[in-house]
């Protein structure tokens, strides 16, 4: 009988063994490998945006359509400007890189994965594989929020305000500005993938996270006062209104993942019990 139990525990632990264990030092040769991969990737993403943002006026100009509608709006002059000799091509430069690294993330997200997969569980490979693919999508998708829908009220009460003086807008002050906005987007967006994360380890339950959410929504409204560039309610609450939606999906993601450990934690204390 022990005979026979013995190949099904071997393939089991096989199953769920790590990988082949490394040494330190195959560690850090690897830990070198994927950090030449994502240097590369990011070097190869640089150079196509740069040479994007420099070969395609469309790219300048869906840039900067937001704030030229905006002063069309308020019967302004649709103008940027740059004051120094070197501004406009400094930044196609920076809006070219920043351009490079959101094409090379995806590169560097699965360097990322290739280093920490050898030391994981499948069932844990699996989830961060989700992980990743969830991470590239929400950041894509507070980017593409930002643009279509917050940053065109924020500029439409920025230049609300109209005075004696004539507004002269730098092209490199605009870019500054929507890149705070669309980046704090971004990583807010990621709040579902950092609550998977947490549940994932037993960090955090859904009914920690349900008993909890008074607390959440003054962090929530303290973190959009701090990104939100203009001090009017209407687009703080633009900013709350994803924020708030996003803990919610992070609650429902939160319950799929503890159900899912508790029933794997479960059957690995009958099969230990069995045995």
């Amino acid at each position: 009988m022990t005979t026979s139990n013995a190949p099904e525990k071997t393939a089991g632990t096989a199953e769920e063994d790590s990988g082949a264990q490394m040494t330190f030092f195959e560690h850090l040769v690897e830990l070198r490998k994927r950090i030449i991969n994502s240097l590369i990737a990011i070097a190869i993403g640089a150079f196509a945006g740069v040479y994007a943002a420099y070969a395609s006026p469309r790219f300048i100009e869906f840039v900067t359509r937001p704030m030229l509608k905006a002063l069309a709006d308020a019967h302004l002059e649709p103008k940027l400007i740059y004051t120094h000799p070197a501004g406009y091509l400094n930044q196609i430069i920076t809006m070219g890189v920043y351009l490079g690294l959101v094409l090379a993330s995806p590169v560097v997200l699965y360097q990322i994965w290739l280093f920490v997969a050898p030391a994981l569980y499948k069932h844990e490979q699996k989830a961060v594989t989700g992980f990743l693919f969830s991470t590239v999508f929400l950041f894509l998708a507070g980017i593409a929020f930002g643009y279509f829908f917050v940053l065109p009220n924020v500029l439409r009460f920025l230049v609300s305000f109209k005075g004696p003086v004539q507004p002269m807008i730098s092209l490199n002050e605009y870019f500054d500005l929507i890149l705070m906005i669309l980046l704090g987007l971004g990583l807010v967006f990621e709040l579902p993938v950092l609550i998977f994360f947490l549940s994932l380890f037993g960090i955090v339950t859904p009914k920690f996270l349900w008993k909890n959410f008074r607390y959440a929504i003054l962090i929530i409204a303290v973190v959009a006062a701090v990104i939100t560039p203009t001090p009017d309610a209407t687009t703080m609450l633009i900013f709350m209104a994803p924020m708030v939606g996003l803990y919610f999906v992070g609650i429902a993601v939160s319950s799929v993942v503890t159900r899912r450990r508790e029933r794997r934690l479960a059957a690995e204390t009958a099969g230990a019990g069995a045995r």
